[in-house]
């Protein structure tokens, strides 16, 4: 589903070539007037960062085109903050560049909203971090989708900062139809950085997407964004604990939503290294589109995945091209204790039979085990996922 604003990527190309260092508004925090102090409640944030700054808790503020983190600065955002994209001309997103952090920490009960005077999938660009750790992208650099900034290196531990207890709304703008804005974007973030207990809400691109990297994450929230719940490309081999998607029925939603999990190694080469290889466990993924896929392994890619449930999809699971067959087959990927609605489609010789077999195969390839296909498999609502998950309390999850 495309935005729904009339902003151009070129407006964004604009807006990164201008200096900005001065604003007519006293309350606009552009630039480096702040000195790692604390930004006024009510201010627009704008501009580039180069010194740390501070959104103190429970304040309310506007975001109005790029906010840019530079290398040795930190974007401080404590409990309870609320960040608003204004509806106007200008695109409005988060850029934490590499060597810079973001610490925005919430609360169960006192989460940071991010949200947009628009509220309607697509309405702003999201936070996108740019880290030091690898990606398989050509010459082991890349450069974000967003922004243009630089990621990539040999750097795993790379810290990025810490995200937890935060909601973003509506994210998902469309800068082009190449360049559109996911929930939260992971450029090769180190796993030095901390992320848990974060929701993307009614997105019209991706919940959260992971472009190498290798960043661990849990507790993670995706509700009705109309591309891909969770992705992954460029080798990302970060663990992934307790993760939840959920689409609404497109009859309430009104859009049909992607797959729940897609996930490649390299689209342009499938055996590009590192190789994507999570390590995912306990997942819910409940999606709205009966002819389309739930977990969609393909492009080369590696996983383990473990205890997770797959519904509302008439493809729950699938698995494409010759290495991402290979890699289940001889046992480098797992899927172990899953439960989905069908049976498992594959282009290979990975089948379904190798997918629900309980009797080890004969050596070298160990068990696949405890995996079914249980047509039954469903949720009621998004409030019988909660139910199931105590984690998922508090006001922090919409």
């Amino acid at each position: 589903m495309k935005t729904m604003k009339s902003k151009f990527y070129s407006l964004a190309l604009a807006a990164g070539m201008l200096t900005l260092t001065a604003c007519s508004d006293d309350n606009t925090n552009d630039s480096n007037n702040d000195k790692g102090n604390g930004i006024e409640n009510g201010s627009t944030l704008k501009g580039t960062i180069t010194e740390d700054v501070t959104l103190k808790a429970g304040n309310t503020y506007k975001l109005s085109g790029e906010y840019i983190v530079e290398a040795g600065a930190t974007l401080n955002i404590e409990e309870g903050v609320k960040i608003i994209s204004v509806y106007d001309n200008i695109v409005d997103y988060i850029l934490v560049k590499q060597g810079a952090k973001i610490n925005a920490v919430g609360t169960p009960d006192k989460p940071i909203v991010m949200t947009s005077e628009k509220e309607e999938p697509g309405a702003w660009g999201g936070i996108h971090i740019c880290g030091k750790a690898h990606t398989n992208a050509e010459g082991g650099k890349g450069s974000s989708e967003i922004g243009g900034a630089v990621y990539g290196g040999n750097d795993d531990a790379d810290n990025s900062g810490t995200l937890q207890y935060i909601r973003l709304e509506y994210t998902g703008f469309a800068f082009d139809e190449e360049h559109e804005a996911n929930g939260i974007s992971f450029y090769g973030v180190g796993n030095g950085t901390i992320v848990d207990h974060c929701e993307a809400y009614k997105g019209s691109d991706d919940g959260f997407e992971f472009f190498g990297g290798s960043v661990n994450v849990s507790n993670m929230v995706v509700v009705s964004c109309s591309d891909d719940s969770f992705d992954w490309t460029e080798g990302w081999n970060g663990k992934g604990t307790d993760l939840v998607a959920y689409q609404e029925a497109k009859a309430t939603l009104g859009y049909d939503c992607d797959c729940l999990i897609e996930a490649d190694n390299n689209e342009n080469d499938n055996a590009a290294t590192p190789v994507s290889h999570p390590v995912l466990k306990n997942l819910i993924l409940a999606g709205n589109g009966e002819s389309k896929q739930g977990i969609r392994l393909r492009r080369g890619t590696q996983a383990d995945i473990d205890n997770a449930k797959v519904c509302g999809k008439g493809q729950p699971l699938v698995v494409e091209s010759a290495l991402t067959n290979a890699a289940l087959k001889n046992g480098t990927s797992k899927l172990t204790n899953m439960t989905v609605t069908a049976a498992l489609k594959s282009d290979g010789d990975y089948t379904n039979d190798d997918f629900t077999a309980v009797d080890p195969p004969p050596p070298p390839p160990p068990a696949v085990t405890s995996n079914k296909v249980d047509a039954t498999l469903s949720y009621a609502s998004f409030d019988a996922i909660k139910a199931a998950c105590d984690w998922m309390k508090g006001n922090w999850i919409k």
